[in-house]
């Protein structure tokens, strides 16, 4: 009995259920991460085709039957357009067919993702081998040899994400989950957005000009790196303001759980699943790396949709965090005390003699 009443006094309810919620955090981030990573396989790869006159046509429609539908093909004018269109992240490769040959040009960009332009040759190889013809492969965005399977750029946006949300969260640990005020949830924004333009600063210049794993202008990295981690931290101190101590392991939720194996980091969007192919975009990890790739490797290219779904996060969770802590204010003022009234005289009546002392 006294180990049972003190088991009791030592898990509270509200212990129990954050407890719960650890667990759930825990098979969610395996559901997640094996899920979307176990069996990455092309699908419906934006892909170009061209060749002259008719075959054109009976080659796209040759590879969209391809078992598994790995290839989206669609049929261009020229082969500059073909380079254009990769360049500006439109389509990620290309298959150019010389009438005059059997040796066909496939273009790839490694800097979009290794995984994927290393999953297209053997397909589009493949292909071209039932029709007895060969493949040679040109990569147009060639990742860095500095940059290890083209990763670099996700890991530099994990480690801004993660900064953001333990920005938020060790401000929120300090200072009491919800701000008491609009004052200082300005405040603790002021704090978070200095802090991000120090961390986006550090990031860029560690993976470029010391590490040189990343080309790419150092500004325009740093820019992006304020934004990712401005962003991650407004909306942890969002949920926080909604939902107190349980907006951190909301926070882990939505960027860990959900955005990191959905990136597109170790395979690009084409390789996952269709639900973190879907999500994948519009949360900071899958901007953020896209927006990253697009500054190293494709001159900056395709920027202003993942740009725009950073800004969204950035301003939902800077309105949040400073509408939350109002209302808390103003359900927190209590209701004014009347004022004291004239003492009753005699016979219950107030008394207006004046006070002989004034």
């Amino acid at each position: 009995m006294k180990l049972a009443a003190e088991a009791k006094n030592a898990v509270t309810p509200r212990a129990a259920l954050l407890v719960a919620g650890v667990l759930a955090l825990q098979l969610l981030f395996i559901a997640s991460y094996v899920g979307a990573l176990h069996d990455p396989r092309p699908r419906d790869v934006p892909f170009g085709v061209m060749a002259p006159g008719a075959a054109a046509s009976q080659a796209a429609d040759r590879l969209a039957g391809l078992p598994g539908d790995p290839l989206d093909p669609r049929v261009l004018g020229d082969r500059e357009e073909a380079r254009r269109q990769i360049m500006e992240r439109r389509i990620d490769g290309a298959l150019i067919v010389d009438p005059r040959g059997t040796e066909d040009t496939l273009l790839v960009a490694s800097g979009g993702g290794t995984a994927l332009a290393r999953a297209l040759t053997p397909i589009v190889t493949q292909a071209e081998a039932a029709q007895r013809r060969t493949v040679r492969t040109v990569d147009v965005a060639p990742a860095s040899p500095q940059d290890f399977n083209g990763l670099s750029s996700f890991y530099l946006v994990v480690g801004w994400c993660v900064g953001g949300y333990l920005l938020a969260s060790v401000l929120a640990i300090s200072a009491g989950s919800r701000p008491a005020n609009p004052q200082r949830a300005v405040i603790r924004l002021a704090v978070l957005a200095l802090s991000a333009v120090l961390g986006g600063l550090g990031g860029a210049v560690i993976v470029g000009p010391v590490l040189g794993a990343l080309p790419g202008c150092v500004a325009a990295l740093w820019g992006l790196g304020t934004l990712v981690v401005f962003a991650v931290g407004a909306i942890t101190l969002a949920l926080q303001a909604l939902t107190g101590i349980v907006g951190i392991g909301l926070a882990v939720l939505l960027i860990v759980i959900a955005g990191n194996p959905s990136a597109g980091g170790a395979f690009p969007a084409p390789m996952l699943p269709d639900f973190w192919r879907t999500i994948g975009p519009a949360l900071p990890p899958g901007a953020g790396t896209w927006a990253a790739r697009s500054i190293a490797y494709f001159r900056g290219e395709a920027l202003s949709g993942a740009m725009q779904v950073l800004a969204v996060w950035a301003v939902v969770g800077t309105a949040v965090t400073v509408v939350m802590s109002a209302v808390r204010r103003k359900d927190a003022c209590p209701e004014p005390e009347p004022e004291p009234g004239p003492e009753p005289g005699p016979g219950g009546t107030a008394s207006l003699t004046k006070d002989p002392r004034t």
